[in-house]
């Protein structure tokens, strides 16, 4: 389709307002025009995609098959416009940096982190959201991704930050209400699971050399930061990320139960496109992501 064919933004919205009332005149209100004039909109629309778009039944406004599915698209389009209109006005004359993080990680160490990465680059406007799962960077307005798993994504720069290192903790109340000293001990301890890791335990207790009957029992939850809470309550000991937890060791509020950690060959990277692996935004990024990993691996 030539672009000189395309619909208009107004002719569009006047479409999606009419088809979400089903009604012409409430549609006009809400757009401060006339009936006539959203009706006139529709008509040309209709003539331009040569396609009726509502059916007039018994004084009712209906959509057609055609127009359900018009509408899908154009919801969309004009859901996709506004975002990155608000994006732009909110960077300003700031270089966009749209960064996609897995939930946890995001949460308890990176946000925590941001104030330094803004203080030495004021010329970037970050936006975060989070992701558990891959996606695809040409379908998807990402930039780059803090990405769990292993060092591989289709089409992508990995650049490596942490390895997984999960580490058995539980809180110090804990610890001194079962007194667990070795890892056969834990067979007197509730251990927390994770869905997506069923056998994390008990690969940790072969890597140890123990058998213990109840490392697939316990309670189970979907993150590692509903896990960290559950041990901050003395729920029980879990297997958690040593980035995760290291904070509560430092404080004396954890305890690592043992020196050996759950050996993986997945981790923590920051992955980008090929085209944008060179852009400032996504640099400084990198740069400074690195840094703070080896100070807190340092500490």
């Amino acid at each position: 389709m030539k672009r000189t064919r395309l619909p208009s933004t107004a002719t569009l919205a006047a479409f999606e307002c009419a088809a979400r009332h089903l009604n012409f005149r409430r549609a006009a209100d809400e757009l401060h025009l006339t009936q006539g004039a959203v009706s006139q909109q529709v008509r040309l629309l209709e003539a331009q995609l040569g396609v009726a778009l509502f059916a007039r039944v018994r004084q009712r406004v209906l959509l057609t098959s055609a127009g359900e599915r018009y509408l899908r698209e154009v919801r969309r389009i004009l859901r996709e416009l506004g975002e990155v209109t608000h994006q732009a006005m909110a960077s300003g004359d700031k270089e966009l940096l749209n960064l996609a993080a897995v939930p946890t990680f995001a949460v308890k160490w990176l946000v925590p982190r941001l104030p330094g990465f803004f203080a030495a680059h004021g010329r970037v406007n970050l936006n975060l959201v989070s992701r558990s799962a891959p996606f695809n960077f040409d379908a998807e307005p990402f930039d780059a991704a803090i990405h769990y798993g292993e060092p591989s994504w289709p089409g992508a720069v990995c650049t490596p930050l942490f390895e997984e290192d999960m580490r058995p903790v539980c809180s110090a109340h804990y610890q001194r209400l079962l007194d667990l000293r070795t890892p056969a001990d834990l067979a007197r301890a509730t251990l927390l699971q994770q869905f997506t890791r069923p056998s994390a335990w008990q690969d940790w207790f072969a890597h140890v050399q123990a058998e213990p009957a109840n490392a697939f029992q316990g309670p189970r939850f979907d993150s590692f930061n509903m896990i960290l809470e559950a041990v901050q309550v003395h729920m029980g000991a879990a297997l958690l990320p040593r980035f995760l937890v290291a904070g509560g060791i430092a404080r004396g509020e954890l305890v690592e139960l043992s020196p050996q950690g759950l050996p993986s060959t997945r981790g923590y990277h920051l992955v980008c496109s090929e085209a944008r692996q060179d852009a400032p935004a996504v640099a400084a990024l990198r740069g400074w992501l690195l840094d703070e990993v080896a100070a807190s691996l340092a500490g």
